[in-house]
């Protein structure tokens, strides 16, 4: 397994010196978050302020733009890169948020939707690094002409799409169309075993020649580790935050009622409704942090990440907030690549 790391954001400034730090500590790859800032501006940055570890995104909204202007986000950033691939992390968001907060059209069938987006971007690298004529015409996107002025030099290296999925439905399709499945945080050893696995196998099922080797399964799991009881106890309470947040989103209840916890979604959901969130950790008890959380000392860590995930995940995405040590981040690190 691969060890990466992701960021929620920092101010444009400070990236390269961020990058390079993560560079210099062993980690496969640095991706940026859709949060606060831009998910692209960062990595442009980053591109040309390090040498080895892969850039890419964890993820980028698709929803809230179209096929071109990601494609050409990405494709820019790849020429940047050279020869070092784009992760290009792609997620649907929820349907409020791209109604509401994008001002943007939610489709009828968001796995469908998914499905044609990809397409599209490969149709588009297609036109700009092969000079295929540009003819992709599908029932949510249409992309059709491509003049010289606006073709960009064309990249050596395409960028590799990775989808983010929690249901059965997306996740068939990164099975089907995507380099790689970021599984959700907000996920369980037994919803990934049951229920996500079996998904991408169908997924990469549908197309002949495909395989399972296709497709890299990427876990940004939950963490609960700390060098003193103050560190331990704020990663607990960073987690009961996540979990209540994500619980609370009807979207992800399949995840709580895989355990027979539906109950708990909705009374998440309904503090949700009442300005709750303050209360939501109240009502998370400790079977549900042990089964969303890997807690662990950080001397132990990759071995419990190994225990949970190992021979099924591919990488693993731990957040800059557990301050890992240099020596214990580089124990991960051999860990992992040994599982």
């Amino acid at each position: 397994m691969k060890l990466d790391t992701i960021t929620y954001g920092h101010p444009l400034p400070d990236i390269g010196e961020v990058v390079r730090t993560a560079e210099s500590r062993g980690y496969d790859a640095w991706l940026t978050s859709e949060v606060q800032y831009d998910p692209f501006l960062p990595c442009a940055v980053a591109a040309v302020a390090t040498e080895r570890i892969q850039l890419g995104t964890a993820i980028t909204v698709a929803f809230a733009r179209n096929p071109m202007t990601v494609a050409q986000s990405a494709h820019n950033i790849q020429q940047a890169l050279g020869e070092r691939p784009f992760l290009l992390g792609l997620g649907s968001q929820i349907k409020p948020h791209i109604t509401k907060r994008f001002s943007q059209t939610w489709p009828d069938r968001p796995a469908a939707a998914m499905r044609e987006f990809v397409q599209a971007l490969h149709a588009i690298w297609s036109c700009w690094n092969d000079g295929e004529e540009l003819a992709f015409r599908g029932e949510y996107y249409t992309h059709s002409i491509m003049t010289p002025m606006f073709t960009p030099p064309p990249n050596p290296v395409t960028p590799k799409v990775w989808l983010a999925a929690v249901g059965p439905g997306m996740t068939r399709v990164a099975g089907e169309v995507a380099d790689g499945i970021i599984c959700h945080g907000f996920t369980t050893a037994t919803y990934f075993t049951e229920t996500t696995l079996p998904a991408v196998e169908e997924g990469v099922g549908r197309v002949d020649g495909r395989t399972r080797a296709d497709v890299e399964v990427v876990l940004p799991p939950f963490v609960i580790t700390g060098y003193t009881d103050e560190q331990r106890a704020g990663a607990r309470q960073a987690v009961l935050q996540q979990i209540g947040f994500y619980g609370s989103t009807p979207a992800y209840r399949p995840v709580l009622e895989a355990h027979g916890w539906g109950e708990l979604g909705e009374e998440l959901h309904r503090l949700s409704r009442n300005d709750g969130w303050a209360r939501m950790p109240e009502v998370i008890n400790d079977e549900v942090v042990d089964a969303f959380a890997i807690v662990a000392d950080p001397d132990v860590l990759g071995e419990a990440i190994v225990e949970r995930f190992g021979g099924a995940a591919d990488r693993i995405q731990l957040g800059e907030a557990y301050g890992l040590s240099d020596e214990h981040l580089t124990h991960v690190r051999e860990v992992l690549a040994d599982a």
